[in-house]
């Protein structure tokens, strides 16, 4: 198999400006992102085959779907690929699980028996209560779950995801959004997802592309990319640190998260239950920091780090760290006048100071 999951080269007509497109990721989970009309769902479209590029190529994990040069193009059943709209688009006549069958059709062809498939995605996306259920009596949200097993129930070779949660409000999303790390990581599949929303695809993807007017003006981890957009003014708020962990212990209304074996930190959660994997948000305006290891704080996490890189290319100051021993890394908003006052440079040591109630939980696996 290719390293290069993705290996795409594709030009394509859109109103206003053209699509043209280079990009090779070896990530598994890529995201798509850049502003309403950027060609986001196109590209997404062409990967698919419903629409033919002018010219270029397609590679998907190591199988040609598209060249121009050579004459490829694999007709949209051949491709192997699992869609989910942003609508959902079900069959309103019928059922779900008639629904879920609709993709077994292509699994039975690719698989053999696909008995097995169905009642694991069922269980993955707990659809078993809704099997007899048509879809004008779902919620958004489990429409869009069986939207998912439908992608899923056809044994696709890769997952092409366009804003599935678009539609959904605030509650929602926090909702599905479990049962989207839960697909990731059960389905070891390679996944190609448009959103508008970063947590999201920080969430969700190992890398991100942005698109603007049909091009790539950004390719990267998460939390670069959205560094870098967030320091062009293209994002409003502070970058948000997402962080993952284990839940180690768990009282009443407060859990200890175990990002590393030797880093753990307190959350203001209630109901976690000890060995649930968990996605953390923190807002980077809401760190405090210090040269010195406080005292007599109110503060439960206390987290010693190093200084990676100061950037004050807008108004304030982004310092990104890395905790210490061997953890993950924060950004961390701060005034000007704070950073100088403390004297703060690449590789100095210092501690983060985080309220338990500032470290919000995203997502919850197994509790």
């Amino acid at each position: 198999m290719s390293a290069r999951r993705f290996a795409l080269r594709l030009r394509a007509p859109l109103a206003g400006f053209e699509l043209d497109v280079t990009l090779e990721s070896s990530a598994r989970h890529l995201g798509l992102f850049g502003p309403s009309g950027a060609g986001k769902t196109t590209l997404l479209e062409l990967v698919a085959g419903w629409r033919t590029p002018r010219e270029g190529r397609i590679e998907l994990d190591g199988e040609l779907l598209f060249d121009s040069a050579r004459g490829v193009s694999l007709p949209v059943r051949a491709r192997g690929l699992g869609y989910v709209p942003q609508e959902g688009l079900l069959f309103p006549h019928l059922d779900v699980c008639a629904n879920l069958a609709a993709g077994l059709g292509r699994a039975r062809s690719r698989l053999g028996d696909p008995r097995a498939l169905f009642e694991r995605v069922c269980a993955v996306l707990e659809l078993g209560a809704l099997l007899e259920r048509f879809p004008a009596t779902l919620s958004g949200g489990e429409r869009q779950r069986v939207a998912l097993g439908r992608a899923l129930c056809s044994g696709p070779d890769a997952l092409l995801l366009d804003e599935p949660l678009a539609g959904l409000d605030l509650a929602l999303r926090r909702r599905i959004l479990p049962y989207l790390v839960r697909t990731a990581e059960e389905f070891v599949l390679p996944m190609l997802y448009v959103s508008h929303d970063p947590r999201e695809l920080a969430i969700l993807c190992d890398e991100v592309v942005r698109l603007e007017r049909g091009r790539v003006t950004a390719q990267g981890p998460p939390a670069d990319v959205f560094a870098a957009v967030w320091r062009a003014e293209a994002l409003e708020g502070a970058p948000e640190n997402v962080l993952r962990g284990t839940v180690s212990a768990s009282s009443a209304d407060v859990a200890q998260v175990a990002l590393t074996p030797a880093i753990e930190l307190s959350v203001s959660a209630a109901g976690l239950a000890p060995g649930a994997r968990v996605v953390l948000g923190i807002a980077a305006d809401e760190i405090l920091v210090a040269t010195a290891r406080p005292v007599g704080l109110s503060a439960r996490n206390v987290l010693a780090a190093r200084v990676l890189a100061l950037d004050g290319s807008r108004p304030g100051v982004v310092l990104r760290a890395v905790l210490e021993p061997d953890g993950p890394s924060l950004d961390v908003l701060l005034t000007r006048a704070s950073t100088e006052a403390l004297g703060l440079a690449p590789g100095g040591a210092l501690f983060l100071v985080l309220k338990s109630n500032s470290v919000r939980v995203l997502s919850v696996l197994g509790g």
